[in-house]
């Protein structure tokens, strides 16, 4: 198969996109289905994970606590906070050789299990030299600020310093204090990152170029923000990935979501649905259970590798085309709902060894991805009524601010992002003074919608598979690899190459005058 390519190179989903970007569908009353932003995959990160049995690669590093400024942008006298790294320097050939320094930019969760879920970096680190830097996502993981997280989380003045601005001068910070410590001042920076972290990694390559000589940025919806990206993109390709595999299986989801609503509304509704579904508590409301089937089909669509996986959940190859062949295997008679059950079983519960089922990851309600979502991280979303599989709903920026102030007393600031990074006209502008970075996006990714699609210059290059999922080029190779992941791969290796040999011959020029 033939290397990843731009777009005129793959018509058939890119074309659904364009299609979907240049008709929207008409809108439809939006109904009482009120939607947050999905998040990443963060949410997952602290949870307690089975041992990965897949092949893995040797990832060996030393933990490393840093002393981070927790305002970068002011000059009070505030409390400092222990930002936890990862760093590996055994194959890194030093300062003398201006061996490269790869930092993958953390996410929004514990950045241990970002570090164990991004074996390309591990894999290609002795190739260049390199030495492994992986720092973590200030509010996340260990590294809270004001010692802990029920005071970090505490209230808005204390979680106002969650930023993706003040983020991004902790990497640049803590890189900048390495170097220097290491007498590696003249040693190049190539970022990393996936989903939010693929972001900060294109983020910072445009904002600290001196810094970092750039980037590959894996699944990185920088382009999901105002109008920019349509707001029913995400769950329009969500939709897509199970239509793909059966239309039957779309059409029994998409009817689902009226059952479960009329089914909570009976005296003892809540009580069967919550026995038909093996939840651990009965339910409090139908709604509930809504978003955790939800969630798992947008998850289910994100991860849907070519391969058997543990990312997020254990989980068999292609877990959509499973998904669909159970909803669509049931015997004659078996009810809707309970066809649903069958079908998300494989994301919840594709091992058997779960009893019964809770549908509250965060009890709190104080999850760091919501924060960000309510300040700066605000992605229109919406549902069409004939494309997606999913309740139709306009989205209301009214309506999701008044749910922002009465969770954290903040407004959304809805174009700051953009105001901030850019994005509009992203391809003029990017052309006249960006480069070195790679967009890798699959079209099986429902955020794919909102990332860079095509080539911008001949140093910023969008890399787009149609049998990708999430990220799927960071994670570790594996003997079931296909191979357009295998030459996507090699070539996002030979971009790399190139960064550094021509940052080299630049050093060797100075140098030489």
């Amino acid at each position: 198969m033939a290397n990843p390519k731009p777009l005129d190179s793959i018509p058939s989903l890119l074309l659904l996109i364009a299609l979907i970007f240049l008709f929207p569908p008409p809108s439809a009353a939006a109904s009482s289905y009120s939607k947050w932003i999905p998040r990443f995959t963060g949410k997952f990160s602290g949870q307690t994970k089975p041992k990965l049995r897949l092949q893995q690669p040797q990832i060996r590093y030393e933990t490393r606590y840093f002393d981070q400024n927790l305002d970068h942008f002011s000059f009070s006298e505030l409390p400092k906070f222990q930002q936890r790294y990862l760093i590996n320097t055994e194959h890194w050939v030093g300062p003398q050789r201006l061996g490269p320094i790869f930092l993958y930019c953390g996410n929004e969760g514990d950045i241990v299990w970002f570090a164990e879920n991004t074996g390309f970096v591990w894999e290609i680190a002795p190739r260049f030299g390199a030495m492994v830097v992986f720092p973590e996502h200030r509010y996340y993981g260990e590294s809270m600020p004001f010692g802990s997280r029920d005071v970090a989380y505490k209230n808005a003045s204390n979680l106002s310093y969650l930023t993706a601005e003040q983020a991004l001068a902790d990497y640049a910070v803590l890189i900048t204090e390495l170097k220097r410590n290491l007498s590696a001042e003249g040693c190049p920076v190539v970022l990393f990152g996936g989903s939010y972290g693929g972001m900060l990694a294109a983020w910072m390559r445009l904002k600290y170029p001196h810094i970092a000589i750039g980037a590959l940025a894996s699944s990185a919806p920088i382009l999901q923000f105002e109008d920019i990206a349509p707001p029913q993109i995400f769950y329009d390709l969500v939709s897509n990935d199970f239509k793909r595999e059966s239309t039957s299986c779309f059409n029994t989801i998409k009817e689902s979501w009226g059952q479960f609503l009329s089914e909570g509304e009976k005296s003892d509704g809540l009580l069967k649905l919550s026995e038909t579904f093996r939840l651990c508590r009965t339910l409090k409301s139908a709604e509930d259970l809504i978003d955790w089937v939800d969630s798992a089909y947008s998850y289910l669509a994100m991860v849907n590798y070519p391969y058997p996986s543990e990312f997020l959940m254990p989980l068999p190859a292609y877990p959509i085309r499973e998904v669909c062949r159970r909803i669509d295997g049931c015997p004659v008679g078996t009810s809707t709902l309970e066809r649903i059950f069958e079908g998300i079983s494989v994301y919840y519960n594709y091992t058997g060894e779960v009893d019964c089922f809770q549908l509250d990851d965060d009890p709190h309600g104080m999850d760091g991805w919501n924060w960000q979502a309510c300040t700066e991280m605000v992605m229109p979303m919406s549902c069409s009524q004939d494309s997606s599989m999913f309740p139709t709903y306009d989205y209301n920026f009214t309506s999701f601010q008044e749910e922002c102030l009465k969770d954290y007393n903040v407004k959304p600031r809805p174009i700051w992002i953009t105001t901030e990074f850019g994005g509009h006209d992203i391809k003029a502008t990017l052309r006249k003074f960006g480069s070195n970075i790679i967009f890798s996006n699959g079209l099986l990714d429902p955020w794919s919608g909102g990332g860079v699609l095509q080539n911008i210059s001949e140093s910023i290059v969008a890399l787009v598979t149609e049998e990708g999922a999430h990220h799927i080029d960071l994670r570790s190779s594996t003997k079931e690899d296909p191979e357009w992941l295998v030459e996507q791969r090699e070539t996002e290796i030979n971009l790399i190459k190139g960064w550094i040999n021509d940052y080299h011959q630049e050093k060797k020029g100075i140098f030489a005058i």
